[in-house]
């Protein structure tokens, strides 16, 4: 480890002692921040992305589609799944460690008095980079919710929600109602809104209307239609044939894209987009950990950081539309505050044998209580850890079958890095086989 990632790693220790709360939602001391920083009103055009799934894939493809335009991007996103750096980009290339030091230096210089948490300082930080690095166009993923999270403190000039349904109850409510509320918060007055759901919430159709949204609605104000591996986008001002279908999911990956697009359309007199660079950027899209598959050996690895029904629910999908010839086996660490049930239930009909370990520290659930979920006859295995789960995984599996990897961030990252498909400070590379799944 360079001294800079050395610094790296201590201001990251910092900075979970700063704040009482690893979670405290709230734009008061952010925005106090951002002010002093000038960086309330950015001075860059920028997207607000949340959603309960799909939001990191709608960051990764507007970055790809803003990139194939000529644009300069920035890009905020989390968690990450091997280090930090991953979390800020410009131009699709993670920050070095350096700079991240030199970000968080001045911000600790900014706030003064002000306790930030950790992921406050985190998104501080990225947004004073993006000004740094005069990017044109930055996109921000929501951390958790939308309406009190910090990229939410600044002036946004539009809001991406690719879907909404249940997760993180206990910060946002045991309902689609509750969450659709906490998520439109996003939204801003009289600027776009999309929603990249069929049947939104009425709570977030409501907040649109009482703030005059300009909302875009996927199947209402725009839409799309798949026919043999292509798609056409349906929006306000275009219908766009042709369109490749995103490599790493199903139809529901259409609908983010489709999302995207018409953010593209309604930032277009602000960020003009010829629509010949959009099959391009589409394809060029990666977002790693979605649906990702690798070739080991003969096996089919497919690595997904699916971590609640709605998403388990996608995987077993697309898994069940490209079966394998031989036997399917699962790795799967959660954390304990998740839906075990709701997550494992839908991959039950697919796997023959689950590996079960524990990620995420003490967050982490005992793989033996994951155990306990697993339907009666079904095999099971516990490991200590991802590595040795993904290495039991490796002895038993043989040419023609499938490996799924999949419950957790905190899973997927080291599960790569074990494989090793991944080494720091180095990008993940490309996949081994084309994603299929439409």
């Amino acid at each position: 480890m360079g001294v800079n990632s050395a610094e790296l790693k201590a201001w990251l220790d910092h900075l979970e002692t700063l704040h009482p709360k690893k979670i405290d939602l709230g734009l008061a001391r952010i925005g106090r921040v951002l002010d002093r920083l000038s960086l309330r009103t950015p001075p860059y055009r920028s997207v607000v992305i949340g959603g309960t799934n799909g939001k990191g894939s709608c960051v990764a493809m507007l970055e790809s589609l803003y990139l194939a335009g000529g644009y300069r991007t920035g890009a905020f996103s989390s968690p990450h799944l091997w280090r930090f750096n991953e979390r800020i980009r410009v131009d699709g290339i993670d920050a070095d460690s350096a700079t991240i030091v030199a970000l968080f230096e001045r911000i600790e210089q900014a706030r003064g008095e002000i306790s930030l948490s950790y992921f406050e300082f985190s998104t501080a930080a990225a947004l004073l980079n993006f000004a740094r690095s005069e990017v044109d166009v930055a996109l921000l993923e929501v951390g958790l919710g939308g309406r009190l999270d910090a990229v939410n403190a600044i002036d946004a000039d539009a809001s991406l929600i690719a879907s909404v349904d249940l997760d993180h109850q206990e910060w946002l409510g045991t309902t689609r109602e509750a969450i659709g509320h906490e998520k439109a918060g996003i939204m801003r007055r009289r600027r776009p809104a999309v929603v990249a759901e069929r049947n939104p919430p009425e709570s977030l159709l409501t907040h649109a209307a009482g703030i005059d949204a300009r909302l875009r609605r996927l199947g209402a104000e725009f839409d799309f239609d798949i026919h043999r591996g292509q798609w056409t986008y349906r929006g306000e001002n275009a219908e766009v044939p042709g369109l490749p279908c995103p490599d790493f999911g199903g139809r529901e990956q259409v609908a983010n894209a489709a999302g995207c697009l018409a953010v593209v359309e309604s930032l277009q007199g602000h960020l003009p987009l010829d629509r010949r660079v959009w099959p391009r950027g589409i394809e060029r899209a990666r977002p790693i950990g979605r649906i990702e598959e690798r070739d080991i050996g003969g096996v089919r690895w497919v690595f997904d950081v699916a971590h609640n029904p709605a998403a388990a629910r996608v995987l077993a999908d697309a898994l069940a539309r490209r079966p394998v010839r031989g036997r399917t086996f699962a790795v799967v660490a959660m954390m304990q505050d998740k839906d075990h049930d709701g997550v494992l239930g839908p991959l039950m009909p697919l796997v023959r044998h689950w590996l079960l370990t524990r990620a995420g520290g003490t967050r982490g659930a005992a793989p033996e209580s994951l155990a306990a979920v697993i339907a009666p006859g079904s095999a099971a295995s516990v490991h200590l850890d991802a590595a040795s789960a993904c290495e039991s995984a490796r002895m038993r599996a043989a040419p023609g079958d499938r490996v799924v990897v999949f419950g957790s961030f905190y899973l997927v990252g080291p599960a790569m890095s074990a494989l090793g498909l991944y080494s720091a400070g180095s990008q993940a590379g490309s996949r081994s086989a084309t994603w299929t799944g439409v």
